[in-house]
This record gives C-alpha cells, structure tokens and sequence, in this order.
C-alpha cells in the first residue's frame, strides 16, 4: 500500500523549537516480528503517554512512528497549556446540563495537572513549564462585556475563584500593548517547550524499556485470530490491541486514514522574533503568561526566551504559506507597534484537528481497536491526558469521558468539500474581525 501523505526529517523546517530543542535520541527502526499487548501508531504526546501509563499498569506496549518523535503536532504546536475546550463550558451547560459541564471542568483541570505530573516523573527540565496563567485580551468593548460574563459564570457555578477581570491598564500593564480594553486572566494555564516536552517523554520512557522506534510507519492494521497486526515496510507488531494516535496527520498511510473524515484540519501557523533588545523585551508581556485575543480568527502570543511568539489560524493548503506568515506579522505589529523593526527569525506551521462539536473524541474503532483525535487547538494538556484514558480503556476499564466519548463522534459531511468550506468559514470570520463584530 502506497503512502497517502508526505513527511520530512524535521518537526519544522524553521522552527523556533526545533533550532532550540535538546539532541534527540536516534531510535531504531522497526524490523522483524515483534510482540506486544499493545502497538502504538504516533509518538506525539497521545501516544507516549499512552505507552507511559500501559506500562505502569504491567502490560507492554510497542511505538511505531512514521517519522521521527515530535515531527507532527507536537512539535510544531505553540506551547500553551489551557485547561479548556473550544466550547465554554457555559455552552456545555445550556445544551448538556450542570452535570456535564462539572465533568468537563474536571477533565480539563486534569489535562493541565498531568503535564506538570510528566514533567516531574520524568525530570523534563528542559521543557521549562510555567503555570502563570493566561490572559484573554480584549479587542472591544463588546467581547470585554462577554468575557467578563462568561468569567462571573465560570466563578458562581464551576467555582473559578482565582478567575480575574482586568481593566484596560490591567492588560496594557499584562501586555505592554495599549489595543486591548480589559481583558480575563484565567489561573493555571502555562506555557511550555513543546518539542522538548515530547523529545523528555521519548528518552524517558526508552531509558525505562519502552520499545520505540521511528521511520517505521504502519501500512497496514489486520485483525488475526489472536489479536491485531500491525505492518509495516519491514516487519509486523503482533498484539492484542492498536491504539491510533495520528490525530491531524492520519492521512499518511491507509492503515489510519478512515479517522481524516471526522476531523478537519486547519493549518495553524506560528512567528518568532529575533531576541529583544532588553529595554524592549521588559515591556512586553513582563509576567510571562500566555495571551489570546478575543476575535473569531484567535491570534495567541506569548514571550519566550526575549523573543515574541505570535500564531493563529487561518493558512491553508498542505505546505506553509507565505500570505499567513505576513498576515501574522501585520496582525503582531498591530498590537505591538514597537515591533515594526524586528525581524522574524522562525516561521513555521501545522495542522490542528478540528471536530464538529469542538471537543476531542476517544474511544474504540473495534473491540481491538483504540484512538483519540480532535484536540481543537488545545492539544498539548489535552492529548497527554487522553493517553492515560486510552491506557483506562485497554485494561478493560469504563472512565467517564463525558463528551469525549467516541460514541459521540460524527464524521464530516460532504468530506470531500471539507478545504473549501474552511475557506469559506474563516474568510467571513476574517471579515467580521475586520469591521469590529
């Protein structure tokens, strides 16, 4: 079976974490015949953690990435843990009731707790994780009043006492930016080295005997009488259960292309700044946090190691786009003026897995058969938890997933039609950011 996607060595090809990760471990690639209770099908963050927390509970698992630890999603992404989904939990509430919503506040609470847990268990200094928080900057009078509802009701009904409305100099104070006119600050939130987040989780769970192994992509997955294969260019995994774990990069080979058609994905791209002069990089972003804005085309930032990172949605096709990259600097200038000069060092993107109802999916394809998909742009928290909820559900285990139960989950309609009709969304998303609504 021919591949269905393309891949490169890289994580980015100009890439801030890239230049500035650790050494990666070369890992083997896969050949022969290898057994094992579990094959793994990705080495981002849903599947090490899955390998993670199989192991701890006695069973041995196999990885088999397509290319090389970190090369997808979590490698590329932006480093921001946010113990949310990109549907509020008031909207949860209204449509699923209070229930609902507590569990969902739960789970992701627990997304944003686990990271900081792998972090410690395996000693990942170099990720240099932050839980200052995050602020929600907003762009108008209209979106402050809605943020500001939106916080009052996550304080009265999910407990949210920490939650912080800040005026206009609060966030220019936050920011160093004089746009904005007030904004949230939401406690727990971080910010992190994504690249060497998931290269410390590699290296961790090898150094404890955890098989795996890299530019081995499964072309294959069978069912046999025993179990399920597992093949790839050179050898096959014979094992009990698969667990997927390829989210937006899934079109790489048939043996994962059937979850492409519940997700869409969306092209997110990322700028970084030359270092700061000093004088300028105390100015912005003093605290550390991380920020987002409250347009429909979300622009997030943060401040890492004295340069401006700055990224959003809206590139599109299979390759980084030059028109995203000058849409993002024009939109970083915008707010902070003061950057006008600064050359960018880095630019680079990738695909965020977007579902139909906005929150991510985890469940079984079969009864031998296990996956977790759809991150919605909140990915680094949210994925390294669901590893641990896959590891729950092949012990034989019923955790309480809420709205991420896989039964959930729709496919997308019209399939085929999905890029267009992207296209089409965040073209009148840009307009109505464009004229203030």
């Amino acid at each position: 079976m021919g591949m269905t996607g393309e891949w490169s060595a890289l994580p980015s090809a100009n890439s801030l974490w890239a230049a500035t990760a650790e050494p990666a471990r070369d890992f083997p690639v896969f050949a022969g015949e290898h057994q094992a209770d579990v094959v793994i099908i990705g080495a981002g963050y849903t599947g090490l953690s899955a390998a993670h927390h199989i192991a701890q509970s006695g069973l041995s698992p196999v990885v088999l990435e397509a290319n090389r630890p970190g090369w997808g999603a979590s490698g590329r992404n932006g480093g921001v843990i946010t113990a949310k989904f990109r549907l509020s939990f008031r909207q949860i509430d209204a449509v699923h009731g209070r229930d609902m919503a507590r569990r969902m506040y739960e789970i992701a609470h627990e997304s944003t707790d686990i990271v900081e847990e792998l972090v410690s268990e395996f000693g990942i200094t170099s990720a240099n994780l932050t839980r200052t928080g995050q602020v929600k900057a907003a762009h108008n009078e209209t979106t402050l009043r809605a943020a500001i509802d939106e916080a009052n009701w996550m304080t009265r009904e999910m407990g949210s006492a920490e939650v912080r409305i800040l005026d206009r100099g609060g966030v220019r104070e936050e920011t160093g930016s004089d746009v904005f006119v007030g904004g949230v600050l939401n406690p727990g939130s971080g910010g992190i080295h994504p690249l060497n987040y998931l290269r410390g989780l590699a290296d961790g769970l090898a150094r404890r005997g955890v098989p795996i192994f890299q530019e081995s992509p499964v072309m294959k997955l069978r069912r046999d009488t025993d179990g399920i294969v597992a093949e790839t260019p050179r050898g096959v995994v014979l094992a009990r259960q698969a667990i997927i774990a390829t989210n937006s990069y899934s079109d790489l080979t048939g043996a994962t292309a059937r979850l492409q058609r519940t997700l869409i994905p969306f092209r997110s791209a990322i700028i970084a700044t030359d270092e700061l002069p000093r004088n300028l990089a105390g100015k912005l972003m003093p605290t550390s946090r991380t920020y987002t804005e409250t347009k429909r085309m979300m622009r997030w930032f943060r401040m890492v190691d004295n340069r401006v990172i700055f990224g959003g949605r809206g590139a599109f096709g299979k390759q980084d786009s030059h028109a995203a990259f000058d849409a993002l600097r024009k939109a970083m200038v915008g707010i902070f003026p003061d950057l006008a000069d600064v050359p960018l060092a880095y630019t680079w993107s990738g695909l965020v897995g977007m579902t139909l109802d906005s929150v991510p999916h985890i469940g079984r394809l079969d009864d031998r058969t296990l996956f977790s998909v759809g991150y919605n742009g909140a990915g680094v928290a949210m994925s390294s938890l669901m590893g641990r909820y896959l590891a729950a559900l092949v012990r034989g285990e019923t955790p309480e997933l809420a709205l991420l139960d896989a039964r959930r989950m729709k496919a997308i309609p019209f399939y085929p039609l999905r890029e267009p009709a992207v296209r089409m969304v965040a073209g009148w998303y840009q307009f109505l950011d464009a004229i203030g609504q």
